[in-house]
């Protein structure tokens, strides 16, 4: 029997949402990957089956990534919130954990503080108790790129800001490629509203203070999105932990994924 099934979810307002479930055929606990800015299900897909045989996986692409639908509301963070506790009834999952990256991660900790009961342990990656004035500047500068030059020029100058040194220097042959799974899994219309959407989100310190599930915070110290200072705050306000990737950019999963993944899994299997 084939433990993935790749079905869509129609949202109260009738967005229809993409996801992936993988090892639902077990009775493992459930994990939720959330996915960061421009990403789609398949940034999660590999760590997905290597956790397939102690897990249930679900992964999602949000309102305007990938294979899901834009919908006709304006994006916010309490629609995303909506449409995972929408999706986690929909496939019968009472409890889980959630594991977000960036814009996934500030979904998770709203998610964590509004729905405290569907919620066992977070992680937060690549995020801070509040964006720095850098990070509100290339978020801006995105959006300019997006409106003068489109989509492919925006993911170009997108790279050196959600990867490390090393990851570019190791990875630059395949540099291109991301371009263009990046242009291929995304529109300039949705990017658009959703970067509108997320200048406007509430800072993360004004929401962490309510989060009661025990919460790992994970960041790279070459991100120039996400401060030590920030990340570390962000734990506090949490009550929970924070581990910092040496060398790391924004995009941890892909650019450290052997300690990511022994990172969370060790978090996740706590008792």
């Amino acid at each position: 029997m084939n433990d993935r099934t790749m079905p869509f979810f129609n949202t109260k307002d009738n967005c229809s949402l993409y996801y992936e479930t993988v090892g639902f055929q077990t009775s493992g606990p459930v994990v939720v990957f959330l996915n960061g800015t421009m990403q789609t299900a398949v940034y999660w897909k590999a760590l997905a089956v290597r956790l397939k045989n102690r897990f249930r996986v679900l992964m999602y692409d949000a309102r305007g990534q990938g294979q899901s639908g834009l919908g006709e509301q304006a994006l916010s963070l309490d629609i995303h919130v909506a449409d995972l506790v929408g999706l986690l009834g929909h496939v019968e999952v009472e409890r889980a954990h959630l594991v977000g990256l960036s814009h996934g991660a500030k979904v998770a900790l709203a998610s964590a503080a509004r729905f405290p009961g569907l919620v066992d342990r977070i992680v937060l990656c690549s995020v801070g108790a509040a964006l720095s004035i850098r990070a509100r500047l290339i978020i801006s500068s995105w959006l300019e790129i997006l409106h003068g030059s489109g989509l492919e020029t925006m993911a170009w100058a997108a790279l050196p800001v959600v990867f490390g040194e090393k990851f570019l220097a190791r990875q630059g042959r395949i540099l291109p490629t991301i371009v263009e799974a990046v242009v291929a899994r995304n529109t300039a219309e949705a990017l658009i509203a959703h970067l509108e959407a997320v200048s406007h989100y509430p800072a993360l310190n004004e929401i962490a203070q309510s989060v009661r599930a025990p919460c790992l915070v994970v960041s790279g110290t070459d991100d120039p999105l996400v401060t030590g200072k920030a990340a570390q705050e962000l734990a506090s306000l949490c009550n929970g932990r924070c581990e910092r990737f040496a060398g790391a950019g924004h995009s941890v999963p892909a650019e450290a994924p052997g300690v990511f993944e022994q990172t969370v899994m060790q978090f996740l299997d706590t008792k």
